[in-house]
């Protein structure tokens, strides 16, 4: 039995369902090794489990109450290969703190004693390492890389109620820097990752900064901020005031703050009638010929990216760029050299469908006029006899002047 771990996996079945129930006191029989099902019992208060193992002791038979708030918490106080009959520091018989009446005062104390026990300290270095490894994942989700993983796991074991993580990136000519804020748990040791301090210096030596909220984890990731401060919008997932998810673009107003020094951020939700695919197919963009290309493009402008597309114009290739502009309800297009080409110069570059609409429309109609018969003067003659009435249209009377089509 020595390799064996002395909760069999029906003790830890139970131990799950008791902690369900709201009961986290084990009574155990200490004068085994290896613990059935029929040896652990389960209490919801600390005087229950007191007492009953004080009615059952005898002399093959001997309790001990063992509090618990996780299954690993119950792993990390009965250890691998440790043996039961070792008295451990909390065992209700020997230590007199504990009283089968209680009280404020012994409970407070046996809960001092508690939390310095070894099994306590396992413990809290058990969950120490899943918080660190979640927590390492969130960054890595969040975009803030492996870099700080090590600070991360340091300031993990001082225990500090609150720390921060400095990030610093550059892209382009532009540096980026977010202070992240992590903060413990009132009730628990975990840590996590509520918000963070973003700042843009732009290449005119322009500042920038916005705070940017998490919620249970997810958010604005890091390169979704750079590009949000760039002044770019992006598309985002959000979560209404009644917990239901729903999608909006969202753009920093620079000229309005609110009352925590943030830029106000505005929001064009689906109903705004944006739609970015019908707004990039108006130009002849090359990479939308391929599924698998134009998926990556939208995902791409979606993030706030200023994306490079290869415009594709009677026979020539033209390397340029492109930004969703949900605001306007089009995309933003700029050349090679990054300057926006003007609106009188965009023509250029639409697709055959869009560019010269109205010279498309006009030759259908002509199209359509060629198809139609002429009316000879017998079929005329036959038409205006017919009921006594005429069916041909009358002539319209010239106004002077031409009528537009919308």
């Amino acid at each position: 039995m020595q390799n064996e771990h002395p909760l069999s996996d029906e003790v830890l079945a139970l131990a799950e369902l008791a902690l369900r129930a709201g009961k986290q006191y084990m009574v155990y029989n200490n004068s085994i090794y290896y613990l059935d099902k029929t040896d652990v019992y389960f209490f919801a208060t600390r005087i229950e489990a007191n007492s009953f193992a004080a009615d059952n002791i005898s002399d093959h038979d001997r309790f001990h109450v063992l509090p618990f708030n996780s299954i690993a918490d119950l792993l990390a106080k009965i250890p691998y290969g440790e043996q039961f009959n070792q008295t451990p520091i909390n065992d209700p018989d020997q230590n007199g703190l504990y009283n089968r009446d209680g009280n404020a005062f012994t409970d407070a104390l046996i809960e001092h004693f508690e939390s310095t026990t070894i099994s306590q300290q396992l413990n809290f270095k058990l969950m120490n390492q899943e918080n660190l490894q979640y927590l390492s994942d969130n960054l890595k989700y969040m975009g803030f890389g492996d870099a700080l993983k090590a600070d991360l796991e340091k300031n993990l074991q001082e225990g500090k109620p609150e720390f921060k993580l400095e990030f610093f990136n550059e892209i382009g000519n532009k540096g980026f820097e977010a202070s992240l804020n992590f903060r413990k748990s009132e009730s628990t040791d975990m840590y996590f990752f509520n918000n963070y301090q973003a700042s843009l210096h732009r290449s005119n030596g322009e500042e920038v900064n916005q705070t940017f909220y998490l919620n249970k984890g997810k958010g604005v990731t890091a390169k979704e901020a750079f590009n949000l401060l760039d002044g770019r919008a992006v598309h985002k997932e959000l979560l209404d005031k009644e917990g239901q998810p729903y999608k909006a673009w969202l753009q920093l107003d620079f000229e309005n703050k609110d009352k925590h020094n943030n830029f106000e951020v505005r929001q064009f939700h689906e109903n705004y009638g944006y739609d970015l695919k019908a707004a990039v197919e108006k130009f002849a963009v090359a990479e939308l010929n391929d599924p698998d290309k134009s998926k990556a493009l939208m995902q791409s402008l979606e993030k706030g990216n200023v994306q490079s597309v290869t415009i594709e114009k009677d026979g020539s290739s033209h390397k340029m760029f492109m930004e969703a502009d949900p605001q306007y309800k089009k995309v933003t297009l700029y050349d090679s050299n990054m300057k926006m080409v003007a609106k009188e110069s965009l023509e250029q570059y639409k697709s055959g469908i869009d560019k010269g609409s109205k010279e498309v429309k006009e030759g259908q109609e002509n199209d359509k006029k060629k198809d139609l018969k002429p009316v000879t003067k017998i079929e005329k003659e036959k038409l205006e006899k017919k009921n006594g009435q005429s069916l041909l249209p009358k002539k319209r009377e010239s106004k002077g002047k031409g009528l537009g089509v919308s």
